[in-house]
C-alpha cells in the first residue's frame, strides 16, 4: 500500500438469503434503500469503493460506510438510522452556566456593549470574550442553557426598570 491510500475495501459474501433481499431492494420506491442495495451488490462482484462512488454520485467514504455498515450488521445497514449525534455536550457546564446567570446580571455596557439590554448574540459573544465557551456559540445555545438553569428569556422592555423617579411616567409616554 502507498503512503496515503486505503487499502480497498468490500463486503463480505452475502448469504443466498441477504442476496434475494437485496436484489429486492433494487426494486425498492425507497430511494435510500436502493442505492444501498446497489453499493453492496456493486462491492460484491467486486468493484472498488472510489469506482461505485463515481457511478451513484456520491462520495467514496459514503460507499464505504455503507461497506463497513453491512459487514457489521448485514441487512440492518438497509434500514434508515438516527441522523442526531450520537453524543450530545452541552457548551456550557454546571458552573459555567451559573457564570452566564451571573455575567447577564451585570450591565452589557460592563462589557463594553453599547447597550444597556443584552441580547442573546450578545451573550454569546461576552461569553466567549469572557472564557466561558471555548469557541463562539449561537444566541441559540445561550437561550438553550438558561432554560436548563429554569431562566426564561423574556424580552427586556417587559421588565426592566430604572431607578429614576419619573420611569414609570416616561416610559408611558414613550409607548403611549
Amino acid at each position: 500500500m502507498l503512503g496515503g491510500m486505503q487499502a480497498p475495501i468490500f463486503v463480505r459474501r452475502p448469504s443466498d438469503d441477504e442476496r434475494q433481499a437485496l436484489g429486492d431492494g433494487l426494486r425498492s420506491a425507497d430511494a435510500f434503500v436502493l442505492r444501498r442495495c446497489q453499493v453492496i451488490l456493486a462491492s460484491a462482484r467486486g468493484e472498488r469503493a472510489p469506482q461505485i462512488a463515481r457511478v451513484l454520485g456520491c462520495d467514496d467514504q459514503t460507499v464505504r460506510n455503507v461497506i463497513h455498515g453491512f459487514n457489521a450488521g448485514g441487512l440492518a445497514v438497509l434500514r434508515r438510522g438516527s441522523s442526531r449525534p450520537h453524543t450530545i455536550r452541552p457548551a456550557f457546564d454546571a458552573a459555567r452556566a451559573e457564570q452566564l446567570r451571573a455575567l447577564l446580571h451585570r450591565s452589557p455596557r460592563a462589557f463594553a456593549k453599547p447597550t444597556s439590554v443584552w441580547t442573546l448574540e450578545a451573550a454569546a459573544e461576552v461569553s466567549f470574550e469572557q472564557g466561558l465557551t471555548p469557541e463562539r456559540v449561537s444566541g441559540e445555545t445561550i437561550r438553550a442553557t438558561l432554560e436548563r438553569l429554569g431562566v426564561r428569556w423574556r424580552r427586556a422592555k417587559r421588565w426592566i426598570t430604572s431607578p429614576d423617579p419619573e420611569y414609570a411616567r416616561k416610559k408611558g409616554r414613550a409607548t403611549a
